[in-house]
């Protein structure tokens, strides 16, 4: 694994438009064999700031930054969503990296980020939904997350399915022992 020089902070409302750019660009480079080319296109950084300027506040968002203190990544989290999965009380609801930087360290250290947050808060479990065809479910496996549901989705007029991943027991859980 190559390792790279990055920092991990807890997000400020002065990072939501470079966590929209990473938002937009890593979705164009992650989904482009997966989600609708027009779609992706039709993403917006100003729509994505205005969505990240209202999640700040709300807490659970860390960015990654590079040596020169560019936005690369982030990773959001909090009170699991669906109310559908008894035992699960936390919620993984993002982790994004420009792809230059992916397989580099910088996603297991945001995913850290997060589960800290969720232990520090009391939860004692978490989920994540990954779309099935993107790859990125070989990570949340190798962090030890259990596959215990696939459900359907739309996204851009099409059908396609999620992985529901769990941690059943985040009070233990150290990425360090992964």
């Amino acid at each position: 694994m190559n390792q790279t020089s990055f920092t991990i902070r807890k997000a400020v409302i002065e990072d939501a438009m470079g966590i929209a750019r990473v938002h937009v660009d890593s979705w164009r480079s992650t989904y482009a064999a997966i989600f609708p080319q027009e779609y992706l296109n039709g993403l917006s950084y100003e729509k994505r700031e205005t969505l990240w300027k209202n999640n700040i506040p709300l807490g659970g968002v860390y960015v990654a930054e590079n040596e020169v203190s560019e936005i690369i990544g982030f990773s959001s989290g909090g009170k699991e969503r669906s109310g559908k999965y008894d035992g699960f009380d936390g919620e993984l609801y993002a982790i994004y990296l420009l792809e230059e930087y992916q397989r580099k360290g910088v996603g297991s250290a945001l995913f850290a980020a997060v589960t800290t947050e969720l232990k520090q808060k009391g939860y004692q479990s978490m989920l994540v939904l990954v779309v099935e065809d993107n790859h990125s479910y070989r990570f949340y496996e190798a962090l030890g997350g259990e596959k215990i549901d696939s459900i359907e989705m739309n996204m851009a007029g099409e059908k396609y399915t999620e992985i529901v991943y769990g941690w059943r027991d985040l009070t233990s859980f150290d990425i360090r022992n992964q």
